[in-house]
């Protein structure tokens, strides 16, 4: 196994390549396939989650989940820092202008600077700079927030793995992000291996077990938050982006409802069955595993009796009714 993962990280970081990215990762999908065929994955794709029916806001709250807390995040953390941040801006304005013999006509060009620097950023980067700053400063501070984030990214990483979505790379700073990609409009996150899925989008024709997986993928940030701290704090890009989904495919407020819970039940239902892999994970990522190596930690940590049958796919139970498009 870990010759196989070692391998795969190389064909990974191949399909993040512009000139490579679609044979890349084409082979290591591949590569994945023939290591679940020949049982030397027993995880992947294997995720024992809840029936595909509809559910009921009762039903969530019978499985003790608030959806106000899981699904409005509330990042409190950050705005926090934002709140400190403006305070010491405002303290060092004031200092500078007492040391300095700043006029006030210099005071109103430092502070029209500030705001038009600030303005600017939301314009070009869509407000990257702010959060690179914050991002760090919160890094900086909480031991708390960098565990939140890496369980966080952890959720997607291991939902995903268990639903059968192959991650490509994650990162958990802006800090890592800025490096990694060279934008500051680039947050942490996991992205994957979904170019499948993105043909699909494109053709106006998205099977239901991809909306499903991409459901669950999408929710499972502020499920792990939920789970382990009460209250979601960060995800509200991933719920919008599911909305987004949702709004494409045209689904009507109540198709849409019920997807939401499904996805929340099932997502729940998978991190609680393996919490302890979860941890490991997020471990391992705060690290700086490579995926391969953080799938290796997932199979050596995850407990097969919380799996489905090995000739059963996490996909057959995701269909309302097969392979339908939508």
């Amino acid at each position: 196994l870990e010759l196989d993962m070692k391998n795969l990280d190389i064909k990974l970081a191949s399909a993040q390549c512009e000139e490579t990215g679609k044979k890349g990762e084409e082979e290591a999908l591949k590569l994945v396939e023939s290591l679940v065929e020949r049982r030397t994955l027993k995880a992947f794709n294997k995720g024992r989650g809840v029936p595909k029916k509809i559910y009921s806001l009762a039903d969530l709250r019978l499985n003790k989940i608030n959806p106000e807390a899981l699904l409005s995040p509330q990042d409190s953390t950050l705005d926090g820092v934002r709140n400190v941040a403006t305070c010491a801006a405002g303290a060092g304005i004031l200092a500078a202008a007492l040391l300095l013999h700043l006029s006030y006509a210099d005071l109103l060009k430092l502070a029209v600077s500030l705001l038009l620097a600030k303005t600017l950023d939301q314009i070009v980067n869509g407000g990257g700079a702010e959060a690179l700053l914050l991002d760090t400063v919160g890094r900086l501070i909480s031991s708390q927030y960098r565990e939140r984030v890496a369980l966080h990214e952890a959720g997607h990483f291991l939902t995903a793995y268990l639903v059968g979505v192959l991650p490509k790379d994650y990162t958990l700073s802006s800090l890592d992000a800025l490096q990694k990609y060279s934008a500051l409009n680039v947050q942490a996150g996991t992205v994957f291996c979904d170019r499948r899925f993105q043909s699909e989008v494109a053709s106006g024709r998205i099977s239901s077990s991809y909306v499903d997986r991409f459901s669950c993928i999408a929710l499972a940030g502020v499920a792990t938050e939920y789970l382990r701290f009460g209250q979601a704090e960060g995800g509200l890009s991933d719920i919008g982006q599911l909305d987004q989904l949702m709004r494409a495919l045209q689904f009507t407020q109540k198709k849409s409802d019920a997807q939401v819970r499904w996805a929340v039940l099932n997502t729940v239902a998978l991190l609680k069955l393996h919490e302890d892999t979860h941890t490991a994970l997020a471990q391992a990522m705060q690290e700086g595993a490579s995926v391969g190596r953080c799938m290796k930690i997932i199979e050596e940590t995850i407990d097969l009796d919380k799996l489905l049958p090995e000739d059963v796919l996490a996909s057959a139970s995701f269909d309302f009714a097969g392979e339908q498009q939508m």
